[in-house]
């Protein structure tokens, strides 16, 4: 039973009462500093403001604290962790499929697709399906695999050189850093 009271609170935040240290120093709230005082001292600062006594540092000699509305202070967190992770951007595999007897032209289309693909940030998975005997022709498919690497030189780089999987033939291109 102790054990768990105690893991409870170690995941609570320091704030009034938890603050067991026997100096700490001081902030106010406009960032001045109070000086050097003992936690009941500031947490009676803090509740004549009516605020709380928040512990920013413990790793500082002494131990800094700030007097602060903390559910705002923790509000203020939790929105810079949501900007956070909505401007992160997670690459994703997008692929770009063909045939080694493909015309000029659909190539072409092809390699704009990867281009932008490359230029959003996304990794590009080049395949070339064999269908029944097309296989034999995998000498070709290698070709146009490097010739699209060429051509893609600009914004990404081979990951992967090309290789067979059962009836494909596929490489893999990641975007320059």
């Amino acid at each position: 039973m102790a054990v768990i009271e105690k893991r409870r609170s170690r995941d609570l935040p320091q704030i009034n009462e938890r603050i067991r240290f026997p100096k700490i120093r001081v902030i106010d709230t406009d960032g001045a500093q109070l000086g050097i005082l003992t936690p009941n001292e500031a947490l009676q600062l803090a509740e004549e403001k009516e605020l709380d006594l928040v512990l920013l540092s413990d790793k500082a000699e002494p131990p800094v604290c700030r007097i602060m509305d903390y559910g705002k202070y923790k509000f203020e967190q939790e929105k810079k962790a949501r900007e956070a992770r909505k401007k992160q951007h997670t690459a994703d595999v997008k692929e770009v499929k063909m045939r080694y007897k493909i015309e000029e032209h659909d190539y072409n289309v092809r390699v704009k697709q990867a281009e932008r693909f490359l230029k959003d940030g996304d990794k590009v998975k080049a395949t070339v399906m064999f269908r029944g005997r097309e296989i034999q022709h995998s000498d070709l498919a290698e070709e146009l695999l490097k010739r699209m690497a060429t051509d893609l030189d600009s914004v990404g780089e081979v990951q992967q050189m090309p290789k067979k999987e059962g009836r494909n033939m596929m490489m893999l291109i990641s975007p320059k850093k």
